[in-house]
């Protein structure tokens, strides 16, 4: 390595040391205290909040691919009036405070999502889906229009260049959008705890735990999850990377 690249490494790894080391603490702490995390596993709440998150969470990804996805492509292939408009809409949950998100839904949909699943998933598909949604855009953007023009010019309609040409040559950056929907829904706690209390998804369960019990009755429970996140997020991190490199 050349030492004027020594700067960039020097500066770019401190945020990657600052994610790592933290991690890295959490998971050699309860390394040293492991039957705390047998009877986190044993727990039927756990195994109940941590189900709950994995289930909501793939349901919300799958509904933001469904309809993020056409909006991605409407968005990087038409030139309307208020293009701009909707583009700062799918941005704008980014920059909402998610309790206020909470509120917000609540107000909008009332009893219909309280303590339910359906409350769940709407609080994760609002913090969420801008992932998706830009995520397909970038990748529709990414190819070449001409291929379209000539699936169009041999008699193809332009639904069925849509899912013959576009969608197969975005894929790769559509699920990546996805993956980072799915890791965005699963975390999710603020919206979520307005809306929805119950059934508890895990990051729901953590705090009861941290308030009721303390520290160590809750770390436990946030080990298992960052041990599923990191285990399901780095696999499908990997598969993807293995398929566009095949």
């Amino acid at each position: 390595m050349r030492e004027r690249d020594l700067f960039f490494v020097f500066f770019g790894s401190f945020l990657v040391i600052y994610v790592v080391l933290p991690i890295a603490t959490i998971l050699l702490k309860q390394a040293l205290d492991p039957k705390a995390l047998i009877e986190a596993v044993e727990d039927p709440a756990v195994s109940s909040a941590i189900a709950n998150s994995l289930i909501t969470s793939t349901a919300t990804t799958c509904i933001a691919i469904l309809f993020g996805v056409p909006l991605g492509y409407l968005l990087a292939r038409y030139e309307f009036r208020g293009k701009s408009l909707i583009q700062g809409i799918v941005d704008v949950p980014i920059v909402i405070p998610h309790s206020v998100v909470g509120i917000m839904l609540l107000v909008t949909f009332s009893d219909a999502i309280v303590d339910n699943y359906l409350g769940i998933i709407l609080a994760m598909l609002f913090v969420s889906a801008s992932f998706t949604i830009n995520s397909a855009r970038d990748g529709f953007l990414a190819v070449d229009e001409s291929l379209e023009h000539v699936a169009r010019t041999l008699g193809a309609g332009r639904i069925r260049t849509f899912f013959s040409v576009s969608l197969p040559l975005a894929a790769r950056s559509i699920m990546s959008g996805a993956i980072m929907t799915w890791a965005r829904a699963i975390s999710e706690v603020g919206a979520i705890l307005i809306v929805a209390y119950y059934p508890k998804t895990a990051p729901v369960l953590i705090l009861d735990y941290f308030d009721e019990f303390g520290l160590n009755k809750a770390m436990p429970i946030a080990v298992l999850l960052i041990l599923i996140c990191l285990t399901v997020f780095v696999t499908l991190r990997w598969s993807l990377c293995s398929r566009s490199s095949a």
